[in-house]
């Protein structure tokens, strides 16, 4: 059961990440990627609430159902790219930063597939979403809800 709406609890604070979330929706990033990133990223917070959200919104943009079926085990999933495959590591990095930071290797191997400014949006992305998975968590967020907006709903 939802402890509460934190949205009508602190509006200022909803606005806040709302705004937040507006940047990395922009800044660039390819919007494939970036519903992987917040797929994977929620997979690995066990945040119901936004995997269920980030799934319909993804497949709404087009994602195919075996690639979000398989994001859990994307590195023996063949579906993903080079440029994809660097975003989920970095996303599981800087997601469990606390027990395993990104190593320089891994600095290394991404900055191959994105340059400075790609890599912090991409890094920006995962702190939005990792912040929206706490939200969520921590004050039980309603699943099932959800309904996209795209092609899927037209």
């Amino acid at each position: 059961m939802q402890r509460m709406d934190y949205a009508q609890a602190a509006p200022g604070a909803f606005r806040a990440m709302a705004a937040f979330e507006r940047y990395v929706r922009e800044c660039g990033l390819e919007q494939p990627l970036l519903e992987l990133v917040k797929i994977r990223a929620s997979q690995v917070n066990a945040c119901a609430y936004c995997l269920d959200m980030h799934t319909k919104d993804a497949r709404a943009a087009g994602e195919t159902e075996q690639r979000i079926y398989l994001l859990s085990a994307w590195r023996e999933s063949p579906c993903y790219s080079g440029r994809e495959r660097a975003a989920l590591e970095w996303t599981e990095a800087v997601t469990r930063i606390g027990t395993a930071p990104p190593s320089d290797a891994l600095y290394t191997e991404v900055r191959d597939h994105f340059t400075e400014a790609e890599l912090v949006n991409l890094t920006m992305a995962v702190n939005a979403i990792n912040g929206w998975n706490r939200l969520a968590i921590s004050f039980r967020s309603e699943v099932g809800h959800h309904q996209p907006k795209g092609p899927a709903t037209a």
